[in-house]
């Protein structure tokens, strides 16, 4: 299945340090802030992907708009791992019943990589994968900007 939305982006910091960055909990609250937050399931808080079993339920994740508001939670899974390159999650949420989200960190010599997201989700409601589509185009868009700005001022 093609993925819904794929964002790629050159980071300006060595892979090896994105990809510790995107991995960790404050590096995916950093992503999604200031207009989500994304809580770890318990036992897993102060965890990286690094750190979780593959192809079993990790738990609820909340996400929280306005770091505050409960809007959807995601029910974790991990898929694959290839550590420090690439994670495949697939997962159901409240609002999907299917979601998945491959993230990919490759090496562009030194001190570049290149961020790829792509992400493929089906909906509950019928009617609503446009404006799901456009959701998670916006927020991985903003996902890859805050990413290369933190790479640029570390």
């Amino acid at each position: 299945m093609p993925p819904d939305v794929e964002q790629r982006t050159e980071i300006p910091a060595p892979a090896r340090v994105v990809w510790e960055r995107a991995v960790s909990p404050d590096g995916i609250n950093h992503e999604l802030s200031p207009i989500l937050r994304m809580t770890m399931p318990r036992g897993l808080r102060d965890a990286t992907i690094d750190d979780v079993a593959v192809g079993e339920p990790l738990g609820r994740a909340w996400i929280l708009l306005f770091r505050f508001l409960p809007v959807d939670y995601d029910d974790l899974s991990l898929a694959e791992l290839e550590p420090g390159r690439r994670f495949l999650e697939r997962s159901s949420m409240l609002s999907l019943r299917f979601w998945q989200h491959e993230r990919i960190v490759e090496p562009l010599g030194e001190d570049a990589c290149r961020l790829t997201d792509r992400l493929t989700l089906e909906p509950r409601l019928p009617g609503t994968r446009g404006l799901a589509r456009r959701i998670v185009a916006f927020l991985f868009r903003r996902r890859h900007r805050r990413m290369a700005e933190w790479a640029a001022a570390r």
